[in-house]
């Protein structure tokens, strides 16, 4: 749809954690059937080799494989609240007993916090897919390994991925490990930037510049040069910077896109034509 609406062959593509691993399997998804559809990839605290997944490895074995299996054998739905406690009880000092003695024993309302926002808007999953997801990936590390997993009779295969990759990590992530993040940088073929953020899994990636706040680690001139395997070598090489990684990327991303030109003047064309005003009635749906 946005080559359509934009009238370009190609374009540039971001995925954020496990969008970004959906994103990647797409790719090579459309390369294995001869086609070529982005210019370039950016991976944002994303896992593509599943071989450290940090603190959810708590979860990862085979009876919570199996029984997810049983329990979506007949179709239902992983549900937006348990995935939120999930994720909560992984930082549990952080966002589960803080509010439990703010609300329940002092009977203060939590301040409002934007973070926050973004970490309650869940949404449900599919039981299959998840269940599918999970053992291919979190237990089995399938996804990586080329020609492990076939969809739609098409083997997929990240190293087929090699347009230009700006690939990030946060450095106290708990959800996906910087070095796990490091780790694409190994199975895409195409000129690689990798660059390491401070703060966590959300905060590390919403950081816009005016704020002045954290720093982020480079290595290089800014252009995509040859990687060490080991990102504790790439670490020892890496410099610090003051403030956010975004003028970082968008540098990089000027440097594969095409002409600047002005912004159209009508959303959509005639095949698709705008709904309704951003951000759309979706988000005042509350998943259960």
């Amino acid at each position: 749809m946005v080559q359509n609406v934009s009238r370009q062959e190609q374009i540039s593509a971001l995925g954020f954690c496990v969008g970004a691993t959906l994103l990647a399997s797409a790719l090579a998804l459309a390369r294995a059937q001869g086609r070529d559809p982005v210019s370039s990839l950016t991976l944002l605290t994303a896992m593509l080799d599943f071989s450290d997944t940090g603190v959810l490895d708590v979860f990862v074995d085979e009876f919570h494989a199996s029984l997810r299996e049983h329990q979506f054998k007949n179709g239902g739905l992983m549900t937006a609240a348990e995935l939120n406690t999930t994720f909560s009880f992984l930082r549990p000092n952080e966002l589960v007993w803080n509010y439990v003695v703010a609300n329940y024993l002092k009977g203060q309302k939590p301040p409002a916090f934007d973070l926050l926002y973004w970490n309650a808007d869940g949404t449900n999953l599919p039981g299959k897919f998840f269940a599918w997801y999970f053992r291919n990936t979190y237990l089995e590390n399938r996804l990586r390994e080329p020609g492990e997993i076939v969809i739609d009779g098409h083997p997929i295969d990240f190293s087929s991925l090699s347009m230009p990759a700006y690939i990030y990590g946060s450095r106290e992530d708990h959800i996906v490990p910087w070095h796990t993040a490091y780790e694409s940088c190994n199975l895409l073929s195409g000129p690689k930037r990798f660059v390491l953020g401070a703060s966590g899994h959300i905060a590390g990636v919403i950081n816009p510049p005016a704020a002045q706040r954290r720093s982020y680690w480079t290595s290089g001139d800014g252009k995509a040069a040859k990687l060490p395997v080991e990102s504790s070598q790439w670490l020892q090489q890496a410099q610090e910077h003051r403030g956010s990684w975004w003028p970082d990327w968008a540098q990089w991303l000027s440097q594969h896109s095409g002409v600047q030109k002005n912004a159209p003047r009508a959303l959509g064309n005639r095949r698709y034509k705008p709904i309704e005003p951003a951000p759309g009635r979706y988000v005042k749906v509350r998943a259960v």
